[in-house]
């Protein structure tokens, strides 16, 4: 009997390859629709988005977070430092981007794998949605933690195909899910809407009847167990690090019952849902988009029906069941996490899932196409208005964002020097101040108010709102450190009449040393 070499079986075929053959075979496994993907995402993400990622232009929270080891288990993130960990804890915008868009890329082809797309056209269009929808651009606004959170997208993603493909495969989607919860749950209504969309599939196929609740139960294990694992380690590590979660965002109450009562929230849930997506100005900003929103959900409407009519599923009370139960849960599943966190201000990178809308309508239209020639060049002049709409929009607010930058870094160079050349300053003297620069002096130049309005960290004329940003500002980029006091040192000064008869800088009464501190004044206050 021939004995089997190191790496190798009694057949001879290699068990351990080398690179090479390895990649080889990832070659030949991949299939078409998967690169054309991920290379349509990782592309289009890259040419979108470069002008930020060659930037180091930092919003009012970047300007802490020049270095930051992400350990935010307070805020129930805690894989949030193991998944930010990878590009190193500093904001290098160039690297965090890249790993961005890599993940975002491998996103799209898990996308369109779970959605079964195979039309090119549509391919392309998913994954230049996923990277030009405008919850990424305010996501680069805080690029510190950019990388992290489009991998945890990912992770969710993976987590539903997992379920979808695999009979067993709930278990690492949900292990997929603890994590990308872990490192940031605002992205649970993404797996719950893709979720919706495979159940939905599920029904309309064909089979029986046991088998399809099988199949669709094995979301409902995922989505269980991916709870329960992320709140019990999230428990674990808490307890370990002798920690308790953050009022922030309402995350201490997670895990309990809303104040205001289930009907009040799911109440708001509604209305939030109804006033995001029709006067959100970022779903639909303009009649393009309004216009291609539009036509592409009555070309879904309509594939919808036809297939109703061709596979007779109007004869089942199921079928109008299902439709039901998706209209009324969609804006409950869209707006999960004021369950979550019934206090959180919701900011635009927590909307993400505003995108599957019409990435899922693109899918619906793709898969009749042949069927239906015009679905297929309905969806394709639809999507590519909303693409383009949405990569406009994100060019806009990155031009303001630089002007925010060279505005505030022009008003911080005369406001130090101002500083410095003050009688009785001297390096390390306490300086009170607050953040809000003077409309007065410095009257609003913000063109793109109508854009960005709904785009935190992208609108305003400036990035300083705090003392603490003045500091963290004025030592990163010019180079000199300021000893400001903590907002409650200076209470009783700001409601003085000294503080009301200072002029606003750059007045000549603007800044003024009092009993051994420096005060400044910098916004107008009636």
């Amino acid at each position: 009997m021939r004995r089997a070499l190191p790496g190798h079986n009694y057949r001879g075929n290699t068990i351990l390859k080398n690179p090479t053959e390895t990649w080889n075979c990832i070659r030949k496994h991949c299939k078409r629709e998967w690169k054309l993907a991920f290379f349509s995402s990782f592309l289009l993400g890259i040419l979108i988005h470069m002008p930020i990622m060659l930037r180091d232009i930092p919003n009012h929270d970047g300007l802490a977070s020049m270095y930051f080891d992400q350990n935010m288990i307070t805020s129930g993130r805690w894989f949030l430092t193991v998944a930010c960990g990878i590009s190193s804890y500093y904001t290098l915008p160039w690297l965090i981007g890249l790993l961005a868009m890599l993940y975002l890329g491998i996103t799209s082809a898990l996308l369109t794998e779970f959605l079964e797309v195979r039309q090119n056209w549509a391919v392309v269009l998913i994954g230049g949605l996923l990277v030009a929808f405008p919850s990424l651009a305010s996501t680069f606004a805080y690029v510190f933690t950019m990388d992290g959170y489009m991998l945890a997208v990912l992770l969710t993603v993976l987590a539903v195909l997992l379920t979808k493909k695999y009979r067993l495969g709930f278990l690492p989607g949900a292990l997929c899910l603890a994590c990308s919860l872990g490192i940031y749950q605002s992205y649970l209504p993404f797996a719950v809407l893709l979720c919706l969309y495979g159940v939905f599939m599920i029904a309309a196929s064909e089979g029986d009847i046991r088998e399809k609740g099988k199949r669709i139960l094995r979301y409902v294990y995922m989505g269980g167990i991916g709870m329960a694992a992320y709140y019990g380690i999230l428990r674990l590590l808490l307890l370990i690090q002798r920690k308790e979660l953050a009022s922030y965002q309402g995350i201490s109450d997670m895990g309990n019952a809303p104040r205001a009562g289930i009907g009040s929230t799911v109440a708001q849930m509604y209305r939030d849902f109804l006033a995001f997506t029709l006067k959100g100005n970022v779903f639909m900003n303009n009649p393009f988009s309004w216009g291609a929103m539009i036509l592409l959900g009555i070309g879904s409407a309509v594939v919808l029906v036809c297939l109703c009519l061709q596979k007779k599923w109007w004869k089942s009370v199921w079928f109008f069941v299902i439709i039901a139960v998706t209209a009324v849960g969609l804006p409950i599943a869209m707006n999960l996490i004021l369950i979550i966190s019934p206090d959180v201000t919701y900011h635009l990178l927590m909307r993400y899932q505003w995108v599957l809308l019409p990435v899922c309508m693109v899918a619906a239209v793709s898969k009749y196409s042949e069927k239906m020639p015009w679905a297929a060049w309905l969806g394709l002049v639809c999507g590519l208005v909303l693409l383009f709409n949405y990569g406009v929009t994100d060019q806009i607010a990155y031009s303001n964002l630089e002007k925010k930058y060279e505005k505030t870094y022009a008003y911080c160079v005369r406001l130090l020097d101002r500083i410095e050349q003050t009688p009785g300053y001297y390096q390390g003297i306490p300086i009170a101040m607050i953040g809000v620069v003077g409309d007065r002096s410095y009257p609003v130049t913000d063109l793109t108010e109508d854009v960005t309005a709904g785009m935190i960290g992208m609108g305003g004329d400036s990035l300083l709102y705090t003392g603490a940003n003045y500091q963290a500002f004025i030592q990163n980029y010019l180079g000199a450190t300021l000893n400001i006091l903590p907002p409650k040192a200076m209470e009783e000064m700001y409601y003085s009449e000294t503080y009301r008869e200072m002029e606003s800088f750059p007045g000549a009464d603007s800044i003024r040393i009092i009993d051994g501190v420096l005060y400044i004044k910098t916004e107008n206050r009636e």
